[in-house]
């Protein structure tokens, strides 16, 4: 099968083995590769030149997101082959499984209506830590028609240019917010039930789950007040339950202390977390497990509403807010 109409932009910062493994997954399959770096100091812009792929070096006088790594990337890629319909993009610490690329390419080039399809994502090390499990949990989303793809994801160039791309100012959630503009467009996204990479997310750390989350919390709050008024109220449903959980109730159950009436809210959070092990028990291997992920998306609510709270904080004061690193 001729894949010359496929190329692939990669972008990272500081992966090491992991960006080499990475290009050397696509080169299986893909001619055309660019790989973005954002400031790296560990050599990666030489490993990618010796391997043989074309590498951007972003000017980091300007504000760096991932966003506008992957524009940039798909500009160079576009311009350097202008046959290229679709761009397998993919961050720097994944590997990219064996047949994918053949598998999306088919279903892109058999189902017209569709921009984006992605597979299933997985953490190569999911037993190092209780956050990298926390990632693989997270990564198995729901296979069929979706709202949006994650960072990997084969994309119909005629799409993405129909939508300029993703939003370069987003620190974060700038895949969601692009496939959001893509269905207003009437465009689909995929998710197939096929291997697509392995993921290192490498977090051993509660420092590293609480800047992701919080991270996630500000990607809720710039998507919300973008299309907020949409009719699908983009993000509302995260930033309410978010506040909700973290501001609202928590004030209650304050005041509630001296009222002994109603003095029970302080149970509210751990029945929470047992409804929803008890609820999600048949998705996971085991209740153990299950038991994790419920304390996560209860206890999460705390750094993503931090999150929502800087997005605001910066947009009143007229702020930028500078990535949020949990690596």
């Amino acid at each position: 099968m001729s894949l010359s109409n496929i190329g692939a932009v990669i972008i990272g910062r500081n992966e090491g083995e992991r960006l080499i493994r990475c290009i050397k997954s696509l080169q299986h399959d893909l001619e055309h590769i660019i790989y973005v770096d954002s400031g790296s100091s560990d050599g990666s812009v030489e490993a990618s030149k010796t391997l043989g792929v074309a590498t951007v070096i972003l000017d980091l006088d300007k504000p760096f997101t991932a966003a506008r790594a992957r524009n940039e990337g798909a500009r160079e890629l576009i311009a350097a082959n202008p046959a290229i319909e679709f761009i397998q993009f993919v961050d720097g610490d994944c590997e990219v499984a064996q047949g994918w690329i053949d598998k999306a390419y088919i279903f892109l080039k058999t189902s017209p209506d569709y921009a984006v399809v992605c597979g299933r994502r997985r953490e190569r090390f999911p037993q190092y830590s209780v956050y990298n499990q926390l990632c693989d949990v997270e990564w198995n989303t729901q296979v069929g028609d979706a709202h949006s793809c994650g960072g990997d994801a084969l994309i119909r160039v005629s799409a993405f240019q129909s939508v300029n791309g993703y939003s370069d100012f987003l620190i974060a959630g700038e895949e969601p917010e692009m496939c959001f503009r893509m269905r207003q467009q009437g465009w689909k996204i995929m998710r197939l039930n096929v291997e697509m990479t392995l993921h290192d997310a490498a977090m051993t750390r509660f420092t590293q789950w609480w800047k992701r989350h919080k991270r996630a919390g500000h990607a809720y709050a710039e998507s919300f007040y973008l299309h907020g008024s949409s009719q699908e109220r983009f993000r509302y449903k995260e930033v309410r339950s978010n506040i909700f959980w973290s501001l609202l109730l928590p004030t209650v159950i304050l005041f509630s202390l001296w009222q002994p009436l109603i003095s029970w809210l302080l149970f509210v959070y751990p029945l929470q977390i047992l409804r929803l092990t008890i609820r999600d028990k048949s998705k996971y291997a085991s209740i153990s497990l299950s038991f994790i992920v419920a304390c996560s998306n209860v206890l999460s609510k705390f750094p993503q509403t931090l999150g929502i709270m800087t997005f605001y904080k910066n947009f009143l004061t007229g702020k930028r807010q500078k990535i949020i690193e949990y690596k």
